[in-house]
């Protein structure tokens, strides 16, 4: 299985600047990029180890992450609009 990165600067180079700045002044923003950070790091964490989880806790896990992301993608949609 191959580990991504899924970290949100490197999915999105475009809003690299746009993250930093509602990392710094959006504190719902930064709130879930923590979560999700948190989240990825688990996930990776679990791959690389190839520690023993259900596999439907994992895909859990791994919806979560996406959720998350969609969210964050958004706020940076609609802050590039602002």
């Amino acid at each position: 299985m191959g580990i991504s990165n899924h970290e949100l600067h490197h999915d999105f180079p475009q809003y690299s600047d746009l993250i930093d700045q509602l990392t710094e002044h959006d504190g719902h923003f930064k709130k879930q990029l923590k979560e999700y950070a948190e989240l990825d790091k688990e996930i990776q964490t679990l791959e690389k180890q190839n520690l023993p989880v259900s596999d439907e806790n994992f895909t859990q896990l791994k919806a979560s992450r996406a959720h998350l992301k969609d969210q964050l993608y958004n706020a940076l949609l609609k802050a590039s609009e602002a």
